[in-house]
């Protein structure tokens, strides 16, 4: 089983949605004769379904299932997911949402199920009880959950229409479980892989604990996600509450983490160790974000602040999720990354990320842009796009970094 193969084509996607990145930077600097919104739709499903889902697939493949006899089947679900992404980055830039990328969405929603049942099917016995199997177990069926929002909008479009106000939330549904639900719980559930090989224990007692927390914080922090509409004071409550909730899961891992530091560095890597630091520092600044846009203030100038929404979502993904991935595939030997390479990507990223939210904090005061804004913005994006193309190469070459 190549799985390193499957790894460079995750990060092909990566190069792509790069490449994407900088096409819609470009709308406001140069002419492009392509459909703005239509690459916007490729750019997105390629990133979470293409990029995301195929890297943490592979890596619950390797962390679980690569000794057991079924290597045949597995390469057929993963063959079948493959075709349906193609099929959407094909369909995506010249059609919109039309008939064929509405098909090979649904197939893929059916392929990604078909590996949920593969592969809590075939775990074996001895790791079913193991803490990390249960935070995967459990973001499987968020995966699964989140698709309860793409099923939704073919209801709606037909019935409501997408000015509908739950047009908007089946889609803000979708990307919570996704992002909250799927990729931040399988990171989770990942990271456990990795302590639990170098006999880095937690008790059942602190276990169950961080469990209930980081769930409840998911289902409750989704709450966020409807505070545009100026609901109920209590949905207020429940999103604040749902945050304190994930920041209090964190915190204690992060505590138990800081007391055994001496485990973690004799254990990991330098390089792995930073790659899991920055991306844990990213998860903190996501955290207490979280909780801040809970607030009434907050909620009703950030829901309709698209800069600050995009930042956001960028900050995650690109910052929290990516490096993360980075990380576990450098500690399993899946990636070749060098120094030089993570550094140029945290300064486009870093770059991006900042611009943006200057943007989104102008639109919030009423101010102004300079000039040569969407030009610099371009630029970092163009520096993020190099980052990722040399990270795609390497894993090419013959000499491991």
């Amino acid at each position: 089983m190549h799985l390193k193969t499957h790894i460079q084509i995750a990060l092909g996607y990566f190069l792509i949605i790069a490449l994407l990145g900088v096409v819609l930077r470009l709308y406001q600097v140069v002419d492009v004769p392509v459909t703005y919104r239509f690459i916007v739709h490729t750019h997105s499903h390629v990133a979470l379904l293409g990029w995301v889902y195929t890297a943490l697939t592979t890596l619950l493949y390797y962390c679980f299932l690569q000794k057991e006899p079924i290597e045949k089947k597995y390469r057929v679900i993963f063959w079948v997911t493959q075709l349906t992404i193609v099929g959407m980055m094909v369909s995506f830039p010249f059609t919109g949402y039309a008939f064929f990328s509405i098909l090979f969405s649904t197939l893929f929603l059916l392929a990604s199920y078909w590996f949920c049942y593969f592969f809590l099917k075939n775990v074996p016995a001895s790791k079913k009880q193991l803490p990390s199997f249960k935070l995967i177990r459990i973001s499987l069926w968020y995966l699964i959950i989140s698709s309860i929002g793409p099923w939704a909008l073919g209801a709606i479009m037909t019935t409501l229409g997408s000015s509908s106000p739950w047009y908007r939330n089946a889609i803000y549904f979708f990307l919570h479980f996704q992002y909250n639900g799927w990729f931040i719980v399988a990171i989770c559930g990942i990271f456990f892989v990795i302590l639990e090989r170098y006999h880095f224990t937690f008790s059942r007692k602190a276990f169950s604990k961080f469990f209930f927390l980081l769930n409840a914080g998911v289902l409750l922090t989704f709450f966020l996600s409807v505070l545009w509409m100026n609901p109920h004071p209590v949905f207020y409550l429940l999103a604040v509450l749902g945050g304190v909730f994930q920041l209090t899961a964190f915190g204690m891992l992060f505590l138990r983490l800081f007391k055994e530091r001496a485990l973690l560095k004799h254990s990991l890597s330098p390089a792995v160790l930073f790659l899991l630091a920055t991306s844990g520092v990213f998860l903190t600044v996501k955290l207490a974000a979280q909780c801040l846009g809970a607030f009434p203030l907050f909620a009703q100038r950030i829901s309709s602040n698209i800069d600050l929404l995009i930042s956001y979502i960028h900050w995650v993904f690109l910052g929290v999720v990516s490096i993360a991935i980075l990380a576990f595939l450098k500690q399993f030997q899946l990636l070749r990354l060098s120094g030089f390479t993570y550094i140029l990507y945290l300064i486009g990223f870093l770059l991006t990320e900042m611009l943006m939210f200057y943007k989104g904090v102008l639109v919030w005061t009423n101010g102004r842009l300079f000039s040569s804004y969407h030009s610099l913005l371009s630029a970092a994006s163009l520096l993020l796009l190099i980052a990722i193309a040399i990270l795609f190469l390497k894993q090419f070459t013959k000499k491991a970094t």
